[in-house]
């Protein structure tokens, strides 16, 4: 019975663990009794990859505590069996229809552009901000370092608007001469200056009935702050040299790379401009504080640059990706996203390996991949100890744990189940 879904099935919960490494399904009907893993470990694993799928757990025995414990580590349903078959369709098709509801509504699944990766607490914030403010007609400030991706943020916030349909007009302020900035910003008349030998709109023309972006918008003459401030308060402009005012109808975004309140301490940024604009400020969290998104970005643009270059690259090996997981990024995704293109133009496939990364991560030391062992050590602890590190060095994700460990899934929860048993004998002993 596939009722038109598309179906992959697991003999057993390791293969089931293994097989969510690269297929995402939808939906994941789970058996609570499964040889080698159970439902219950399935699950727990899940959690600790931070993995949120639908899931209906499925027994033939209906214990209760089972129940708890399956809806604690995040299960939808605790389904008995025998299932009725029409039962469990209506609730498949009514899952269905809510994913298809969340996922015509989440900005990281409609912007053209690139979706907004990532499963952190942090970027998952941001993706919260952008769903609140992205309906309404605010300004936005959005804040962060070079290469966290704010214009990405300020694109998908368009394309999620009313005024999605609209124009998006981008001006990085940082980039232009001062003397240009203003014609940029509100064009000119033939003319108005040497040079001016036609009339010009400006980006707040061009982005009428769609947005405008203001990126470094603190790089801009207090003097021209005070008539950017004037066109945001009364809607309409005059271009440079004109006399005629021309009705505004744009969103207006701004971004910066800097501290705000250092600039408004410092006179660089207009108080008064800063409070019109910052009505939403959303800030956009460094790549060394959301380490747990490297894994998918990388997986993201290995599909991007070996799709566009026809190459047979479809992922990273071990070593190569705890590189890239222990390297601070000064450059934010926009560094992760060059070093990974490079990487692909260079490697021979089918993996990426560390040999291909950059030079700078080559010598490095992998950070938390090593720890020294004290001579008198029992094997018993530097077992644990180097099983418990591995662990914490790939975020918990337990199947990539064991692959780097030279064992299997299996294998690793036995040594897990026996450490436990192990302290629970000392600790028995020393009562």
């Amino acid at each position: 019975m596939r009722w038109n879904f598309e179906v992959a099935e697991a003999v057993d919960g390791l293969q089931a663990c293994s097989m969510l490494e690269s297929f995402r399904p939808d939906i994941l009907l789970l058996d609570i009794k499964m040889p080698k893993l159970d439902g219950l470990a399935v699950l727990s694993e899940m959690r600790s990859r931070q993995l949120s799928i639908p899931t209906f757990i499925i027994s033939g025995e209906g214990g209760i505590s089972d129940a708890v414990r399956a809806v604690k580590l995040g299960a939808e349903e605790y389904l008995e069996k025998p299932v009725e078959p029409n039962q469990l369709r209506l609730l498949l098709r009514r899952t269905q229809e809510r994913l298809a509801r969340v996922s015509a509504s989440t900005p990281w699944q409609k912007l053209g552009e690139g979706p907004i990766i990532g499963q952190s607490a942090a970027i998952q914030q941001v993706m919260e901000m952008i769903g609140q403010v992205a309906p309404t007609e605010a300004p936005v400030i959005i804040v962060g370092e070079s290469g966290t991706g704010k214009e990405l943020v300020a694109r998908t916030i368009h394309s999620l608007s009313p005024r999605g349909d609209g124009p998006y007009v981008g001006l990085n302020c940082a980039a232009l001469p001062a003397n240009l900035i203003e014609s940029e910003l509100f064009g000119h008349e033939k003319g108005s200056f040497t040079g001016a030998e036609d009339a010009r709109k400006g980006c707040f023309e061009q982005a009428q009935g769609g947005s405008l972006l203001l990126d470094e918008f603190t790089e801009m003459r207090p003097e021209l702050q005070a008539k950017l401030l004037r066109v945001l308060e009364d809607r309409k402009l005059r271009r440079v040299g004109g006399n005629r005012e021309i009705p505004l109808d744009v969103r207006t975004m701004a971004a910066s790379n800097g501290d705000l309140g250092r600039a408004i301490a410092e006179g660089r940024l207009r108080q008064d401009l800063y409070y019109r604009l910052s009505v939403f400020t959303i800030s956009v969290p460094p790549l060394r504080e959301r380490p747990e998104d490297i894994v998918p970005l990388t997986q993201a643009f290995i599909q991007r640059f070996a799709a566009e270059s026809h190459r047979a690259i479809t992922g990273a090996d071990e070593e190569c990706m705890v590189a890239l997981q222990s390297y601070s990024w000064p450059g934010n995704v926009r560094q992760l996203r060059n070093v990974i293109q490079r990487a692909v133009a260079l490697s021979p496939g089918p993996y990426l390996r560390r040999a291909d990364l950059p030079p700078e991560f080559q010598s490095r030391p992998l950070a938390g991949t090593t720890f020294q062992v004290r001579v008198g050590t029992t094997l018993e602890e530097v077992e644990q100890d180097l099983i418990n590190r591995t662990i914490a060095a790939f975020r918990g994700n337990k199947t990539r744990a064991a692959k780097a460990l030279g064992i299997s899934l299996r294998t690793l929860y036995n040594r897990l189940s026996h450490h436990r048993s192990v302290r629970g004998s000392e600790k028995d002993r020393t009562r």
